[in-house]
């Protein structure tokens, strides 16, 4: 149930229903002893850059019973074009000041907001770290690099986290990114990228967009078809630490994620990497009788370790 409520305020919050509709959802959401997501917030003060037309109603793509994670169907959003970011903040208690910038998968056609969205950001609540989730721009827009319009979010995103610490209770050098499939495509290319992607709107934009630190689950597309590591993923010693996980029997296939992790140990950047034997692509959070699924210990055992969660 408590996952329900929590796709429902993540999607209809982004789809602009009216404040009783969003306070109703609140208080439902906080009935069941959950976190709820604050209000999303818009990316830009105006369009989106380079956005000039209509590309169709935002809509989640799913059809009953199709494409079931786990049991359990997922929201497969479509059609954005008004990207937005998403705060999803733990307990007082529980909080450490560590935030994290969430990119959802879905090949850079759609989004998987909940099973790779929502979801994570209420583990990541479990543990401490504030979650911040990025409906970036999907489908991949004409005439443009399928990664171009996300990383001009994301990166806008990141920069907006950091220039509020006080508004959401963030420590400014410890924001990280965390993405799966092309979203963990998208978060290696912005811990990568080596200048903003856009022309500066707002001081937000001077606050600093590059990651603190990176986690990749089951990413997709680091690799070219060469096997070398794809040009806009290019490590340097500026790349941030990072986690990374993946089975060996994934469809997109192990050899990019192993292919980074090579460039990260020749660029001298701390990582840790996990290769499971089978496990397949696409679970999310959702555990399973597979080992793979028990990724997100391995994260918190990492971030623990790196100091990301001490108060």
């Amino acid at each position: 149930m408590k996952h329900a409520v929590a796709r429902g305020l993540a999607l209809r919050g982004g789809l602009g229903f009216g404040r009783g509709m969003k306070n109703f959802l609140m208080l439902a959401f906080l009935s069941l002893g959950v976190c709820a997501g604050e209000a999303p917030v818009k990316l830009w003060p105006g369009k989106a850059p380079g956005e000039t037309g209509e590309i169709g109603e935002e809509k989640d793509f799913s059809k009953p019973g199709e494409g079931l994670v786990a049991g359990k169907p997922l929201i497969r959003l479509g059609n954005v074009s008004e990207p937005t970011l998403q705060v999803f903040r733990p307990a007082k208690e529980k909080d450490t000041g560590a935030a994290v910038v969430v990119c959802p998968g879905g090949g850079y056609h759609i989004l998987a907001l909940d099973l790779e969205g929502t979801e994570v950001c209420e583990w990541l609540n479990s543990i401490g770290v504030t979650g911040v989730l990025v409906k970036y721009r999907v489908p991949a827009r004409k005439e443009r690099a399928r990664h171009d319009a996300p990383l001009e979010d994301v990166q806008r995103a990141i920069s907006l986290v950091r220039s509020r610490p006080g508004e959401w209770g963030i420590d400014a050098k410890r924001i990280g990114v965390l993405g799966f499939s092309a979203g963990g495509h998208l978060a290696a290319v912005a811990s990568n990228a080596e200048k903003l992607s856009y022309a500066p709107v707002d001081d937000a934009d001077k606050a600093g967009w590059r990651p603190d630190f990176t986690v990749l689950i089951y990413p997709a597309y680091l690799a070219t078809k060469e096997q070398t590591v794809s040009p806009e993923v290019a490590v340097s010693e500026r790349t941030p630490r990072t986690f990374i996980s993946i089975s060996q029997d994934d469809p997109v296939g192990v050899e990019g994620p192993l292919l980074y992790s090579l460039a990260l140990k020749k660029a001298k950047v701390p990582f840790e990497a996990h290769v499971f034997p089978v496990g397949g692509h696409g679970y999310g959070l959702r555990r399973t009788e597979k080992p793979v699924t028990w990724w997100p210990d391995r994260v918190a055992d990492w971030m623990k370790a790196e100091g990301l969660l001490k108060r």
